[in-house]
């Protein structure tokens, strides 16, 4: 498994290049991205941090500050605006409680206490948590999302159904715990997804994985794709 993953690695940063995410301007402006990216586009999450900028509300202590209506109204791009401001507010309130309002005190702590802080926070989850650990705290701890579960599923690595906590240990298991590979290698994964090994109509031809892929013929021409989607 090692070897697999180092060459799956090694095939798609050769085809795509490195990716340098998580595209921001502070380490805060990370950790409100990953809250706002739940359930939505990156290009949803980019309208709504411009909102913020433009508003000069970025910042923490003017999240903090904010009305709940006014943040909504701010962030209203990236959707669910009855449920992302109070999120916002519980990281901001907790940055500020846990350290001092500087994310850059996050880095070099223990990975499994801050993680359990911020599990702990309203609306935060593994997937959510771990991306703030890994972006904006540099912890080497690997990402989980919808898009590395169908690549691995497509690649017979994991079962459709395979828990968050199982895959994550296939890549930490077996990797060695570095945080600027992971951040590297979920990035490649994202973008091989998105733009490759797409939900639907899959281009297979042009796949850098397609040797590797134990599901030959993702096109099968019934409509649906290895992972039993229907198209």
């Amino acid at each position: 498994m090692p070897q697999l993953l180092e060459t799956l690695y090694a095939k798609l940063l050769a085809h795509y290049g490195a990716q340098y995410w998580w595209p921001h301007e502070s380490k805060w402006e990370i950790m409100v991205g990953a809250i706002l990216t739940q359930n939505t586009s990156w290009r949803n999450v980019e309208r709504a941090l411009e909102n913020l900028k433009r508003a000069d509300a970025l910042a923490p202590r003017r999240i903090r500050a904010l009305r709940l209506d006014r943040l909504a109204k701010l962030i209203r791009p990236a959707g669910f605006t009855s449920s992302k401001p109070r999120r916002l507010k519980s990281l901001a309130k907790f940055l500020l409680r846990a350290y001092a309002d500087e994310p850059d005190k996050m880095r070099g702590g223990d990975l499994m206490t801050q993680r359990a802080q911020l599990l702990a926070l309203h609306g935060v989850g593994p997937e959510t948590a771990d991306a703030i650990l890994l972006y904006a705290a540099h912890q080497p701890i690997f990402v989980i999302d919808a898009y590395t579960r169908r690549i691995l599923t497509r690649l017979g690595l994991a079962e459709s159904n395979a828990g968050y906590q199982e895959l994550q240990a296939l890549f930490m298991e077996n990797l060695p715990p570095d945080a600027a590979l992971f951040n590297e290698f979920h990035a490649l994964l994202d973008t091989h997804a998105k733009y490759t090994c797409t939900k639907r109509a899959p281009h297979c031809a042009e796949c850098p994985l397609n040797q590797m892929c134990l599901r030959k013929g993702l096109e099968t021409g019934d409509g649906r794709g290895s992972d039993g989607e229907r198209e």
